[in-house]
């Protein structure tokens, strides 16, 4: 059901995680990105699943919250290890009509779902641990010194946690429409694919009509709050950097080092072959 997708909801618990400044961990998080991209070698993956584990485990977060985020992917992982099988060149396992699996594409198509998966594990630790309004302040921060370039960056921030925050509401509001129209007998598992895609216009409809309805009562509960932007506001709680937060930042330098390390040492390390 689409109320079992866990994107962009946060899940208080008393982890180091959870009490990280938001600054360090959305940084961490745009550099683990990039590292993945990077450090791209089989030593490498091992570190950072090693890496993204045990960062899973600290933020006492059931398990099974991580794999259900990942549903919104699952099909897009499983095609494009199919692409990959398919569509690598080098020695075949077997045939199918013109079409060949090889080792090779084995090989590739796994990595490149096991960097999906990580990347989206990584991005659901960022949201499972951090509630919207203190990501919204940090996001801030960390674009502060944009405004010297005009680039409104309370107005991006708040767009930004709004749209996060509303994503499970909206979810939520999408399974009730569902609901709502088979109980009147509509179908939506039968017929061909045109068929399946006409039987949703019911849904999307009422959906938008919902969606622009919530946006205005949002807009109207922060005009009646006096809100103006982000000139002259002020916070309960300001951001600010602890020990454990300098700690975590030094962890996760030293395990970039290693990676660079290895990266200009042993270039062409691996540790199997298929």
């Amino acid at each position: 059901m689409l109320t079992d997708i866990k994107i962009g909801q946060f899940f208080p618990a008393n982890s180091l995680l959870h009490k990280l400044d938001a600054r360090l961990k959305i940084v961490s998080l745009f550099i683990l990105i990039v590292g993945i991209f990077v450090f791209d070698s089989q030593l490498d993956y091992i570190i950072w699943c090693v890496l993204i584990g045990s960062l899973m485990y600290m933020s006492k977060i059931p398990l099974k919250m991580f794999f259900i985020s990942i549903k919104p992917i699952i099909w897009i992982i499983l095609f494009t290890f199919i692409l990959h099988s398919f569509t690598t060149q080098g020695k075949v396992i077997f045939e199918v009509w013109k079409l060949s699996i090889t080792w090779e594409g084995l090989a590739n198509g796994s990595f490149v779902c096991l960097r999906l998966l990580l990347l989206m594990f990584g991005a659901s630790l960022l949201t499972f641990t951090t509630p919207p309004l203190v990501l919204s302040d940090a996001l801030e921060d960390l674009m502060k010194p944009l405004k010297r370039f005009g680039v409104p960056a309370h107005e991006l921030a708040m767009m930004m946690t709004i749209a996060l925050r509303f994503i499970p509401t909206l979810l939520e509001e999408t399974d009730k429409i569902i609901k709502a129209q088979k109980s009147r007998g509509a179908d939506f598992m039968t017929g061909n694919i045109l068929k399946r895609v006409k039987a949703f216009m019911p849904i999307l409809i009422p959906l938008f009509i919902s969606a622009f309805r919530r946006a205005d009562e949002l807009a109207m509960a922060m005009e009646a709050r006096c809100y103006h932007g982000g000139v002259g506001r002020t916070r309960l709680k300001q951001l600010s950097f602890a020990s454990r937060d300098y700690i975590a930042m030094t962890a996760f330098i030293g395990i970039l080092l290693i990676l660079t390390v290895i990266k200009i040492v042993f270039p062409h390390m691996v540790l199997f072959t298929l």
